[in-house]
């Protein structure tokens, strides 16, 4: 029997800069900040006051105003990006055996917005004010059983839950699920819409959010010294991932192959990585091992690279300890940088974006990087502030969640 393939055959996000993949890409190729002043609540009482956020989202354009009004934010945003992807994937689903088609979408922290709203009517009005619609919108598996309805998906269909690597363990375990032959094609991705008043003061209070109020678009810069702290943002990112054989017989655009998924656990702290990076270069040794290539084969990292002091050390140290000599070969950017740190969407939208640069062969970059800590090692290529043209054929991407979770993902070109 011949070994199965997974490729990725559709791409969709929604995000700070957009929620077409041409014009998100198009964006954080010129190095574009989608960082701003939080108006949607009143932020004059925090520390923080600025986050990614999606200004002028119509989930009307994708649903009718009733199914919408329905959903939590972070369902209307994968919804969002599930309708993208799968146009974009050209999927004919009445030629397609919908047992054998599934949806795994992740989320770090589910529909948080509709738990404020009604423990707010809770207070005002009694036991009797709370929606019945409050369940379906906050559950966290909401996004994942929308998008199969939506499209009448009977294959496996389930929600991961990792902190900010949910997303990416999320097309980790799809992949899987197509290798293991139960699924020919599957939704893959993650969402996330925690900038809230709970969102934002529990991360405030956890002191991980940059406090760069005056100047909210040069606030995420990940390996850089004077970096002081994460980004909240909001987001989702789908990929549409198919089997290889099944892609090609219907004449499918393939953007990547996906080779490899490696899935780790700190065993350490709650929200502190491994000093020594150990889980994540465990995490990259399995990807590659699983992708059958040697590690002088990566051209370009999409690292995790929040912005944060813990975070980006580990992470370079990683890099440096599994590629050795190699690792100052290597392109590696940030994409948090432009649009902070989306939580349990943030792998799916950093792949999507290391699709279309082994698509275009441009690399994306690091903006905001001005001093690179020498603790991260500047003799390593962050691609600071302007993309650069370079073929990748082999690429990663990495994403590491509170709680010790490390995944990296290998994509290749076809």
């Amino acid at each position: 029997m011949n070994k199965r393939r997974v490729v990725i055959t559709g791409l969709g996000c929604a995000t700070p800069l957009g929620d077409d993949v041409s014009v998100f890409f198009d964006s954080v190729c010129k190095g574009r900040s989608g960082v701003s002043n939080i108006e949607s609540f009143d932020v004059s009482q925090y520390p923080v006051r600025f986050a990614g956020v999606i200004k002028d989202f119509d989930i009307t354009k994708y649903v009718d105003v009733r199914e919408g009004k329905r959903m939590d934010r972070f369902t209307q945003l994968a919804v969002a990006s599930a309708v993208n992807a799968m146009k974009d994937s050209g999927l004919d689903l009445s030629k397609e055996d919908l047992d054998r088609c599934g949806v795994i979408v992740g989320s770090g922290i589910g529909g948080i917005q509709e738990i404020e709203t009604q423990h707010i009517r809770l207070l005002n009005k009694g036991p009797r004010g709370v929606s019945p619609f409050t369940v379906p919108k906050l559950m966290g598996n909401a996004a994942c059983g929308t998008i199969s309805m939506m499209y009448g998906l009977r294959g496996p269909n389930f929600c991961v839950v990792t902190a900010c690597a949910s997303a990416s363990h999320s097309i980790g375990e799809a992949f899987y699920n197509i290798l293991d032959n139960r699924s020919d094609v599957v939704i893959a991705g993650g969402s996330e819409a925690a900038v809230s008043p709970v969102g934002l003061s529990s991360f405030c209070a956890l002191r991980s959010l940059s406090t760069r109020n005056d100047d909210p678009e040069s606030a995420s810069r990940p390996f850089d010294i004077d970096r002081d702290g994460f980004i909240m943002a909001e987001g989702a990112g789908i990929v549409v991932l198919e089997e290889y054989e099944h892609a090609k017989k219907r004449g499918a655009k393939i953007y990547a192959e996906l080779l490899g998924y490696g899935a780790t656990g700190d065993a350490n702290h709650i929200t502190a990585p491994l000093p020594d990076g150990a889980g994540a270069t465990k995490a990259m040794m399995l990807a590659l091992k699983q992708a059958g290539i040697e590690k002088e084969k990566v051209d370009y990292i999409n690292a995790h690279g929040t912005s944060t002091q813990l975070n980006d050390v580990a992470e370079a140290t990683a890099i440096k300890t599994i590629f050795g000599q190699h690792a100052y070969n290597l392109s590696i950017s940030s994409t948090k940088s432009m649009l902070g740190h989306s939580l349990g969407a943030s792998g799916a939208i950093e792949l999507v974006a290391t699709c279309k640069m082994i698509e275009t062969s441009v690399i994306h970059p690091t903006i905001n990087l001005d001093n690179i800590d020498p603790e991260c090692d500047s003799k390593l290529d962050f691609v600071p502030k302007v993309a650069k043209e370079r073929k990748v054929n082999y690429a990663l991407s990495n994403s590491f969640g509170f709680g010790g979770h490390n995944c990296s993902l290998v994509v290749g070109k076809i």
